[in-house]
């Protein structure tokens, strides 16, 4: 015979109450039972101590030959110290999966290469500054240098014009 420590509803519609029983496990939620070992009252606010009342000893025994708690009982058992309750979640589920690793790594390793081309992008001009200031003293100094050009074509046909004159 399964034995299971789990919940067996009473109360008035949308007022429920609850008994923590020990049942065959084949018996209906709210039909025969063996033993009722506490209660539980939702209505009650939490930290009432009145909310939960277990009869720790009839636990311990249910439990020594070999019930199994229901998840809410499980955890009635694991708030009075009388069963640790394991952890029913799996961390690692809310892991992302190989690929969407992958992308994620990709994804900051653009970030990163953008991040370099703006800090680089952000330095050239302050590089180009410094060549422009350079370049209008090399100018200045060109300009002030004297520089012998040839004449132009006008040139040369307004001094024609005064040989031919003169």
């Amino acid at each position: 015979m399964a034995i299971s420590l789990r919940l067996s509803r009473g109360g008035a519609k949308k007022r429920p109450y609850y008994r923590i029983v020990a049942a065959d496990s084949r018996y209906p939620r709210d039909g025969r039972y063996l033993e009722q070992i506490g209660t539980y009252n939702p209505l009650l606010a939490k930290d009432d101590e009145k909310r939960v009342q277990l009869n720790e000893d009839r636990a311990k025994y249910w439990l020594g030959v070999g019930a199994q708690p229901s998840d809410r009982v499980a955890r009635f058992l694991d708030a009075a110290g009388i069963q640790e309750r394991k952890a029913r979640n799996n961390p690692n589920k809310a892991e992302p999966g190989e690929k969407a690793k992958e992308r994620a790594e990709e994804k900051a390793a653009k970030e990163a290469e953008a991040a370099e081309a703006l800090k680089a992008a952000e330095e050239a001009p302050a590089e180009e500054e410094a060549k422009a200031e350079e370049a209008p003293a090399e100018e200045a100094a060109a300009e002030e240098a004297p520089t012998e050009e040839a004449p132009t074509e006008d040139a040369k046909e307004d001094a024609g014009e005064e040989k031919a004159e003169g």
